[in-house]
């Protein structure tokens, strides 16, 4: 089933000036490091080393299994560093975001409904472990490789969701209930998964539970997907 695009997305698109950042970079990263990261402050972000395919996530607002294209999508990385007004809203900011992936890398899609399995996050039975901290700008450091790492600060767990639908590519959902957002960090193992340890060495579900105090439930759920019609390997100059 074809969805068109949101009314507002649509009146965005048609309006006589067409939403752009201010000035952006933005580069290939071919230094084949495990590590990637966002950095944003008032009127700015820097992408560093995200996969093209996390970057439409990003520009759709959507989820790792949301975005059906190229094995490819993953294996490109990409440096983006832009400026825009600070009073730029959320769904502006990925508007524009949009708008440069389609200049830059001639990106086209449409959207599909499927039923995907996935997860659903909620309080563990010991209950959750964590304490809120001061409201701030999230920023979240990820190290890939077969051990990996997550260093987050002011998370929320609806943000948390979406990291760990990121890293294990299923859609995974917020349920738990808990506002406000929170630091810590998370070290897990990326073999087998569905087991509990390898050595010392948690695997992904079972580090939320010992951590955080929260554990990924199974659950399938309609899904709206973003279909990649058609994508450039390599970005337009700046």
């Amino acid at each position: 089933m074809v969805l068109l695009l949101s009314a507002t997305a649509l009146f965005a698109q048609t309006t006589t000036t067409r939403l752009a950042y201010e000035a952006a970079s933005v580069k290939l990263n071919t230094s084949g490091s495990g590590h990637s990261g966002s950095d944003g402050s008032k009127g700015q972000i820097v992408m560093t080393n995200l996969s093209l395919h996390r970057l439409i996530e990003r520009a759709y607002n959507v989820k790792p299994p949301q975005v059906s294209g190229p094995e490819w999508l993953e294996s490109v990385r990409v440096d983006v560093a832009a400026k825009y007004p600070p009073d730029t809203s959320e769904s502006d900011h990925a508007l524009m975001l949009r708008n440069l992936l389609e200049d830059r890398f001639k990106l086209a899609v449409h959207r599909e409904t499927k039923e995907l399995p996935g997860y659903v996050l909620v309080v563990a039975k010991g209950g959750f472990k964590l304490k809120p901290v001061e409201a701030e700008d999230d920023d979240t450091q990820h190290q890939g490789g077969r051990i990996q790492s997550l260093s987050a600060k002011g998370t929320s767990m609806a943000l948390l969701a979406d990291l760990v639908s990121r890293y294990l590519k299923v859609i995974v959902i917020d349920k738990t209930g808990i506002g406000g957002v929170y630091n810590f960090e998370l070290r897990w193992i990326t073999d087998d998964q569905n087991g509990e340890h390898a050595g010392d060495i948690p695997t992904l579900p079972m580090a939320l539970q010992e951590t955080l105090g929260v554990r990924m439930q199974a659950q399938r759920v309609p899904t709206e997907v973003m279909v990649v019609d058609h994508a450039e390997r390599v970005p337009t100059e700046n």
